[in-house]
Order: structure tokens, then C-alpha cells, then sequence
């Protein structure tokens, strides 16, 4: 599967979550995203993530316990996954090239254009 499809479709998955869950669960991933940015290493992400902590600062900001947040970030990711695998099951592409660029021998190279149905 198309990684940028992937992408899309998840973003599309995340904005039509309940509030209160995408709320969390973009604050977090943006954090992890911002510390990643700042990390050149793993170990250097762990360690920001470490002296950070992205959850238990959603526990504080949010009003949950720092185990709640952790269930409730689980929940949310697994929804995400299991949404996204749904949808993928469901992609059909259809070969278009014909419809867009005309016959094959007024096409130049290998240029292929195909619809996607979600």
C-alpha cells in the first residue's frame, strides 16, 4: 500500500475521532513528533521522551491519572489501526491513463494515472 495514502487516510481516521480523544491523542504525537526533531539518535529520543514524558504531561493538562492517559492513548491508537486496516481492505485502484492521457501511443513513457476509491 502507498505510504502517503496510508497517511491520508489516517489523518482522515484521526479527525473523525470524538474530541476528546483526538485532542489527546494529537497532543501527544505532536510532543513525540517535536522530540523526535530534536533527537539525531534513538537513544537521544528515549532520553527526551524520558525527561519529557508527552503522557504525563496529557495526564496533567487533560485532568487524567498518568494510567488513564495510558489506557486511554492504547484505546485510541488501536481504534486508528483497526480503522485504517478496514480501509485499506476496502481501497480499490483503477488504471485511469487510458481516460487521461489519451491512447497508449500519444503517451510518453511509462506515465500511469490511477483513481483511487476509499
Amino acid at each position: 500500500m502507498n505510504q502517503h495514502l496510508m497517511e491520508i487516510m489516517a489523518r482522515q481516521i484521526i479527525g473523525e475521532l470524538p474530541e476528546d480523544e483526538r485532542q489527546l491523542y494529537e497532543y501527544i504525537i505532536e510532543m513525540e513528533d517535536s522530540l523526535a526533531a530534536q533527537s539525531s539518535t534513538s537513544d537521544q529520543f528515549m532520553t527526551l521522551l524520558v525527561k519529557h514524558s508527552p503522557h504525563q504531561q496529557a495526564s496533567d493538562r487533560f485532568g487524567l491519572s498518568f494510567e488513564k492517559t495510558m489506557v486511554k492513548m492504547k484505546q485510541i491508537e488501536m481504534k486508528i489501526d483497526d480503522q485504517l486496516e478496514e480501509k485499506m481492505k476496502r481501497v480499490k485502484w483503477t488504471d485511469v491513463s487510458a481516460e487521461v492521457l489519451g491512447s497508449k501511443s500519444n503517451r510518453s513513457g511509462n506515465t500511469m494515472i490511477f483513481h483511487v476509491d476509499m
